[in-house]
């Protein structure tokens, strides 16, 4: 990983057209992502993961709680962040994915390196390969073609998982064992799947394609929030912004309504041929449009309370947050992994890991078990974010 200087703007940072300088930094692009982030720790940390209250779990299947809207609300944010970007080039672009995807293989490993424990699909290389596919688009497609492309690929993943017959020999169908999407997994990478399955992962090969999609739609909404941007020209000259912020959020919570409201037909509504449910696990495109749509509207009301009418002071912790969140998040998880990974026997002879340790001694001694878990959780993201305090008061921003 490196360090970035104060002054760059977000995550991602692709190349497309000669430079524009941005006039200011847009607070909200930072607090969204940072509120993301700390989600995303909430919901990984629990103190005991057998006793979880249901918003901070994943659906079984179909259907979705908040939980399922945080890791796609991330790759949406990651595409809304590469439209104010303009360092990376191809070979940067390409270096950084690469980075975010060996990390996502030592995480997934951490902390006992090697093949026996090696999973292959993952989170940070999921978002390797959309910022990918996501910083491409950027570079080679007119925001048009970037929409249609976007379409194209849940249009396209809904059809071969209703229409084709898997490696195996199941008829297309959308269960847990049998879907097309699981078949594929296990004849490429049976060894490497998800830990608590090994016979599909939620971050796997097919469905990789429409999380493409999701940064595409993320693509689409940085571009129409640009255009509420003054910009300057190559000789330095102020060019007024194309809409106001005004029309900008607006025009964020109409498309945030139009893509939720699609979401629920397809995913509920539609008649059976059609019908494909909203599924984190297999990454609908009911999926797609429901948090694309959401992230949309929240984002507006982000946009609109923070950068349109300066309501900062609320968001400072979560804009700490959004400065270093694929460096939080990896130290979250590997320090979870760490602590579970160191055991020992207590004096009943029960072999405990110092994870589950220090949850029974500060917080399961003496609230509820679900109560103690959550506690922990809350405590998790209080500690990563006075680290983050800490690295942007220093003016110390990490990138992948």
């Amino acid at each position: 990983m490196t360090t970035a200087p104060a002054a760059a703007r977000s995550d991602a940072a692709p190349a497309a057209t000669p430079p524009r300088p941005a006039p200011t930094r847009l607070l909200s692009l930072d607090a969204f992502r940072g509120a993301t982030i700390a989600a995303m720790i909430l919901v990984n940390d629990p103190g005991d993961g057998g006793h979880v209250y249901w918003p901070l779990q994943h659906a079984r299947w179909n259907g979705w709680t908040p939980t399922d809207l945080i890791f796609p609300f991330f790759v949406f944010m990651m595409g809304m962040s590469l439209t104010f970007s303009t360092r990376l080039h191809g070979r940067e672009a390409l270096a950084r994915a690469a980075r975010l995807f060996l990390l996502g293989l030592v995480v997934n490993s951490w902390p006992f390196i090697g093949m026996d424990h090696l999973r292959i699909p993952g989170v940070l290389q999921r978002i390797a390969l959309c910022y990918l596919a996501a910083w491409a688009a950027r570079r080679w497609l007119r925001p048009a073609t970037q929409g249609l492309l976007a379409a194209v690929l849940l249009l396209g993943y809904w059809l071969v998982m209703t229409h084709v017959t898997g490696p195996e020999g199941y008829a297309p169908n959308l269960e847990m064992q049998t879907n097309l999407s699981a078949q594929v997994d296990r004849a490429l990478l049976r060894p490497f799947l998800y830990a608590w399955t090994r016979t599909w992962d939620p971050e796997g090969v097919l469905s990789t394609f429409p999380a493409i999609a999701s940064a595409l739609l993320g693509l689409l909404a940085g571009e129409w929030l640009r255009r509420g941007q003054p910009r300057r020209d190559a000789a330095g000259a102020s060019i007024p912004a194309a809409v106001t912020s005004s029309t900008v959020t607006l025009g964020l919570l109409a498309a945030g309504a139009v893509l939720t409201l699609g979401a629920v037909y397809w995913g509920e509504w539609a008649p059976a041929w059609l019908l494909f449910p909203i599924n984190k696990g297999l990454w609908t495109p009911s999926f797609v449009l429901l948090t694309a749509g959401l992230a949309c509207a929240l984002f507006g009301l982000t946009y609109w309370t923070v950068d349109v009418n300066g309501w900062r002071r609320w968001a400072a912790p979560l804009v700490s947050y959004g400065r270093n969140a694929i460096a939080l998040y990896v130290g979250s998880e590997l320090l979870a992994a760490t602590l579970g990974a160191i055991r020992w026997a207590g004096a009943d002879g029960r072999t405990v890991s110092l994870y589950e340790r220090v949850n029974a001694t500060l917080f399961a001694s003496w609230l509820s078990p679900f109560d103690a878990s959550l506690a922990f959780a809350l405590a998790t993201v209080l500690l990563w974010y006075l680290v983050a305090v800490v690295l942007d008061r220093r003016r110390i921003y990490i990138k992948a």
